[in-house]
């Protein structure tokens, strides 16, 4: 088995560790070298292929800089689901940080047979390279009823990626929301990624597509007591038009529809997204 870092990888890593360590360089340098170990980890052989494919849509490496991640933190990924991002932040955090992967609680009632089988094969996939995942830690989040994905006020960032139209659909994205907001310390972070809809879309619209506000998102995190830092463009798509037959799933990679203008959709790509940063203020 091929290991993803050479001896001199390893060595940039270690390098990088003792700069954040230590509070005389500036954070500048710190970024240059979390965005050098980001770069080795993404050109890594561990990564599944079909995941690399999806980096032109997905901008991993500007999205977690954007987010402000360091090797050294305590972050929660929500959902991680077949571990497109697990592939980028176990490695990353695995020495000096911690990645606690807040799984969907397959314990709850009406879970159904599909995501059982997911979860087997996450579980497979960390099981498979002890060396790049044997640190994750791995819990479950299904608020209100399930909300141990860390401990409270431990964490730095939490992630969420692509979720919380499900969320909005199954109506417990408030009590989502606030389960961020206990797990992070005062000025932690909380970054989200999700599909956009056109301002004004009338909420049932966005239910059916899963395309969401951004006034929609920024009000159920302020509504859990965050703060609105930044907004990104780095997943905007201006090609996509957010009308699609059959919704964000008709778009890759779900491709909804199967050959019927499957060209169409793929030239389109994914969605149009929002990324936006929030903090749990220090009171």
């Amino acid at each position: 088995m091929q290991p993803i870092f050479d001896l001199a990888r390893r060595r940039a890593i270690g390098l990088l560790l003792l700069a954040l360590a230590s509070p005389t360089v500036p954070s500048m340098a710190h970024a240059a070298g979390v965005e050098v170990t980001l770069d080795q980890i993404l050109a890594g052989s561990h990564r599944d292929p079909r995941n690399v494919a999806r980096d032109v849509y997905r901008h991993p490496k500007e999205g977690l800089m954007f987010f402000g991640i360091r090797p050294d933190m305590a972050v929660v990924e929500v959902w991680p689901a077949g571990g497109w991002w697990t592939e980028i932040l176990a490695p990353l955090l695995r020495e000096q940080g911690k990645y606690y992967a807040a799984w969907y609680a397959t314990d709850a009632a009406g879970a159904t047979d599909y995501a059982k089988e997911q979860e087997k094969k996450f579980d497979a996939k960390l099981a498979d390279r002890p060396e790049l995942y044997g640190k994750v830690v791995k819990t479950h989040l299904l608020a209100p009823a399930f909300v141990d994905m860390a401990p409270k006020g431990s964490v730095d960032l939490v992630l969420t990626f692509r979720n919380v139209h499900n969320w909005a659909k199954a109506g417990n994205a408030e009590a989502m929301f606030k389960s961020f907001y206990d797990v992070l310390k005062p000025g932690g972070t909380l970054g989200v990624v999700d599909h956009r809809a056109r301002p004004g879309t009338p909420f049932k619209r966005q239910i059916e597509s899963g395309y969401l506000t951004e006034e929609y998102v920024i009000g159920l995190a302020e509504g859990a007591g965050f703060r609105l830092v930044q907004k990104s463009e780095i997943n905007a798509n201006a090609k996509d038009t957010t009308d699609h037959p059959r919704g964000v799933w008709t778009l890759p990679p779900t491709l909804a529809l199967g050959d019927q203008d499957r060209d169409k959709y793929l030239a389109i790509g994914e969605s149009d997204r929002m990324t936006l940063k929030f903090v749990r203020p220090v009171r």
